[in-house]
């Protein structure tokens, strides 16, 4: 079975899409399993909601995560819904054997949601700079990840998830197109901060939070954004 890697930033409908293949009956997905890992070994600079509970319950230990990932791989496909940021090392040899997809967002837009709950964030926080240097990282092992845009999926779900399905080399279903308001048992326990407007979705859709201001005081890391969001951009599969 295949292990499909979502390496994402945060608000970019990482969660719509882990939602979208958790309709599928053949597939586990699996929300930010290497959530605590980064926690504790990152240094991350700004303190995350419900941190301390995520360290205390999940697995920690990289090694045993994707231990476990390949275990549930053995019957199942596996969706990771992943923050590209929680890969501390710049050369995970383990994702080699997956199949990774980096889904990005313009930084402005990104750092507008993401400022809502986290209010200083800076360029690690997001997680581009990361994806742009896993992009290199697996391209250079010959190993190119599928680059997805969110404004480009919500151009036309259907016709997208049907592109990615089939790069993928899995059937798509329209059962990947809606699911039931209120949350999905896969959840991780962050979902209360961060998963309002999905759980209030039942499909893709865009958002009225999507057209609000990016705080002044955000843009030196904006402006450090553009230069890897450019590199990725170049790469973006189109829903055309």
């Amino acid at each position: 079975m295949k292990v499909i890697n979502l390496i994402s930033g945060p608000r970019n409908l990482s969660t719509a899409l882990m939602y979208s293949f958790a309709q599928r009956e053949n597939t586990a997905v699996l929300d930010e399993p290497f959530y605590a890992h980064y926690l504790l070994n990152g240094n991350a600079a700004v303190t995350h909601p419900s941190e301390k509970k995520i360290c205390a319950t999940m697995e920690r230990d990289e090694v045993k995560i994707v231990e476990n990932i390949h275990k549930i791989s053995e019957d199942k496909y596996v969706f990771i819904k992943g923050m590209a940021h929680h890969y501390l090392s710049d050369t995970p040899d383990f994702i080699l054997k997956w199949n990774n997809i980096i889904l990005i967002r313009h930084p402005e837009n990104l750092l507008a949601s993401f400022s809502k709950v986290i209010e200083t964030p800076t360029i690690k926080d997001i997680g581009i700079k990361k994806a742009s240097e896993l992009f290199t990282y697996l391209d250079a092992k010959g190993k190119t990840p599928l680059v997805i845009d969110s404004d480009e999926l919500l151009k036309d779900p259907p016709a997208y998830l049907k592109k990615i399905c089939e790069l993928l080399e899995i059937s798509f279903t329209e059962k990947m197109l809606r699911w039931k308001k209120g949350g999905i048992l896969e959840d991780g326990i962050w979902a209360k901060h961060w998963y309002k407007n999905v759980h209030n979705s039942e499909g893709f859709a865009i958002q009225k939070s999507s057209g609000q201001q990016m705080p002044k005081r955000l843009q030196p890391v904006l402006d450090e954004a553009q230069h890897y969001y450019a590199i990725l951009k170049n790469h973006i599969l189109k829903n055309n």
